[in-house]
């Protein structure tokens, strides 16, 4: 049986102001902050994690902290970062809402999907897309967004390339995806958005590669997206989806033990970061699901350094103020 991916798993950004960060996520979008943690590779930066309230794979929006300048925007990298969710009265419902935090609001059509598009306040690009049909939601009771409008997952992801015959092979002969279709890019219509399903597709198992070839390439920096994570399922498949792309040659980490999932990097040909990831153990490997990101957590290895670690973040809140943010 061939390898199949499940979808999206999670998305990684860069803010290099994390309190207003967790700010905006928190209380504008309403999302839960599932895991306060850090960078592995770098202890010194946070990386947060919000999410549905289950903290379940392919909800997961997550921040490396890096004391960065502004991403100077182009092509060969992740562009837009879709959030699904439910329906015409959602999508009103957060227009308003917006537009009050005084925000500029553009309504799209995004392969046959309304959506919002809007910045954050580092000008992360991001999607609020009507995907009414899908029915796993898992709302947060504690968020400030009724639960009838939270954000229901991750999807449709979309990328920026210069030349789709590079990229094309990789995601339909080594991932299995499915070409479907493409659309104008609603910035630029001379420019085509080619749309890649995974799974059993819909909006949370998509990726949209847009062509975009007259653009410089990209130089990282805070509003710009560090990689995406695409859910494999299990150890086992993790394994097989890393001697699958192991035997293209293309650059990779070999496989990454991360505690709450276990991982494996590689880059597409125009240098975009993908990761592949278990479902588990999960958020709740180490905190009780009720009070997920409460705390600052940390993998076993980690755990020795805790003192040290914890003095050398920066406060993301005044004392006390966490759980009523998060």
């Amino acid at each position: 049986m061939s390898l199949e991916l499940h979808g999206l798993h999670h998305l990684t950004a860069v803010s290099a102001r994390p309190a207003e960060n967790l700010d905006f996520y928190t209380r504008l979008l309403g999302m839960r902050l599932v895991k306060k943690t850090v960078n592995q590779d770098d202890v010194t930066a946070y990386h947060l994690f919000y999410a549905d309230g289950l903290a379940s794979p392919g909800t997961d929006l997550t921040f490396f902290d890096f004391p960065v300048g502004p991403e100077k925007r182009g092509t060969g990298a992740i562009t837009h970062t879709g959030l699904r969710i439910a329906g015409g009265e959602s999508l009103s419902f957060w227009r308003e809402r917006l537009e009050a935090r005084g925000l500029s609001v553009q309504e799209v059509d995004q392969a046959g999907r309304r959506a919002l598009r809007f910045d954050d306040g580092e000008g992360q690009r991001l999607m609020l897309v009507d995907d009414g049909a899908y029915a796993d939601a898992h709302p947060w009771d504690r968020s400030p967004v009724d639960a009838a409008h939270q954000i229901r997952g991750l999807g449709p992801i979309t990328i920026s390339v210069p030349d789709l015959a590079r990229t094309e092979p990789l995601l339909t002969q080594v991932m299995n995806m499915r070409s479907t279709g493409s659309y104008a890019h609603p910035d630029s219509p001379e420019h085509r958005v080619h749309v890649f399903e995974m799974g059993k597709g819909g909006a949370g198992a998509e990726l949209h590669v847009a062509v975009q070839p007259d653009l410089p390439a990209t130089r990282p920096g805070a509003g710009g997206v560090h990689h995406v994570a695409f859910n494999v399922g299990g150890h086992e498949q993790l394994t097989d989806w890393a001697k699958r792309i192991a035997s293209t040659r293309l650059p990779n980490s070999g496989e990454v033990e991360r505690y709450y999932f276990r991982s494996f990097y590689f880059r597409e040909p125009s240098g975009i970061l993908f990761e592949l990831a278990t479902e588990g153990p999960g958020f709740a490997v180490d905190e009780p699901l009720e009070t997920l990101g409460e705390r600052l957590a940390l993998p076993p290895f980690l755990e020795p350094r805790r003192a040290e670690i914890e003095a050398g973040l920066k406060p993301l809140l005044p004392p006390g103020q966490l759980s009523e943010a998060s």
